[in-house]
């Protein structure tokens, strides 16, 4: 199972999901989907622009758990 590490990274950068959402483009409901860990798939594009915004490795943003 991949953990999304999104709350945590939000806290740790002082960002709110609304101002991630405008930030990289994505609709609050798709970071929320992500958010809960709901997400089935996730575009590299996403990834690289939420890795960008939140100053973090994809690695920090996912895990095996």
């Amino acid at each position: 199972m991949i953990k999304v590490n999104l709350d945590l990274l939000l806290v740790q950068r002082k960002k709110t999901l609304t101002e991630l959402s405008e930030e990289v483009g994505i609709t609050l409901a798709n970071l929320s989907v992500l958010k809960t860990g709901k997400a089935r798939a996730i575009r590299f594009s996403t990834l690289e622009a939420l890795c960008k915004a939140l100053d973090c490795t994809p690695g920090d943003l996912l895990e095996v758990a």
